[in-house]
């Protein structure tokens, strides 16, 4: 008899890879490099200005960026402004002077609810604010009235002597101005604020006193809860904190008028900082000293970007 061969069996397993360790190192590792970005921000940071600083703070305070771009923010929280105890003094007893001014003039005391005398973190606002029969503006028109015209003679008187800037801003209600496309309630508001700088100027206000004039139509109501609302019509002046340093004029002396004074005085006294006076001599060039040689480790940083070879 023969043998029985025993039969050959093959085994087949089917072997799979390891599992994934998954994504948790993507997370740790995300977090590791948002880590360090914090880090080198900060760093940066705290390598800048003071400007720099505040600036960044206020795009964290208010983000849109709107109450930067004006002085009539209602809530009055527009960017953080160092105000100094001498700063807020002085436009508080202004800001009494003036109260006490409209109301012993008879033709303004009748106006005293409709000029907002406030002093927000960005200095001292005045505000003129028009009723339904137009008080300070004729209606429709850039032209000041009477009342008007007064009362910015009154403030210029005030304002003249103050070191700090100034900035006129223009309002409107959202009533449409006209169907005429060529001139609407951004040119009005703009021709308004721009008549009240004028009239300013004209009475002792300085040329370089008056840093912006803005025409902001019925962008910024004042009564936003009624768009056409005769209060979201105004004129804003805004007595900013800090100087700007040009010199206030000087008070006329025995032998000089005080309207020759006021001729005089820009062209003589004020000038643009930093300019030398025309009679100063450059200083002469000091030489240069000699150039050093670069050692071992001068020559690989000189190859480095940014570097002057």
């Amino acid at each position: 008899m023969t043998a029985k061969t025993a039969p050959i069996i093959v085994i087949k397993k089917n072997t799979a890879h390891a599992g994934h360790h998954g994504g948790a190192w993507k997370v740790a590792y995300a977090d590791f490099v948002t880590a360090m970005m914090a880090l080198f921000i900060v760093l940066w940071l705290m390598s800048q200005s003071e400007q720099v600083k505040k600036a960044v703070a206020g795009y964290f305070n208010d983000p849109r960026g709107t109450a930067n771009l004006l002085g009539t923010t209602m809530s009055g929280n527009g960017a953080q402004v160092t105000q100094s105890d001498a700063d807020r003094q002085r436009l508080e007893q202004m800001r009494e002077k003036l109260e006490k001014e409209i109301q012993s003039k008879k033709e303004l005391q009748k106006l005293a609810k409709q000029i907002e005398i406030t002093i927000t973190p960005e200095g001292l606002r005045i505000e003129l604010v028009e009723d339904k029969n137009g008080t300070f503006y004729q209606s429709g028109s850039a032209r000041l009235s009477d009342r008007g015209q007064e009362l910015l003679v009154l403030l210029a008187g005030e304002l003249k002597t103050l070191p700090n800037d100034l900035l006129i801003e223009g309002h409107t209600d959202a009533t449409q101005y006209s169907t005429d496309a060529s001139y609407t309630n951004w040119e009005l508001s703009a021709d308004r604020a721009n008549t009240a700088r004028r009239l300013l100027q004209q009475n002792g206000v300085r040329s370089n006193q008056v840093t912006q004039v803005r025409g902001y139509a019925d962008q910024f109501l004042r009564v936003r809860n009624n768009p056409y609302d005769p209060s979201n019509r105004r004129i804003t002046i805004m007595v900013r904190n800090g100087s700007n340093g040009a010199t206030p004029p000087l008070a006329p002396g025995p032998g000089l008028a005080s309207d020759q004074l006021s001729d005089a005085a820009p062209a003589a006294a004020i000038g643009k900082p930093g300019t030398p006076p025309a009679s100063a001599k450059p200083a002469p060039d000091s030489p240069a000293p000699p150039a050093a040689k670069p050692g071992v480790m001068g020559k690989p940083q000189s190859l480095l970007p940014g570097k002057k070879k």
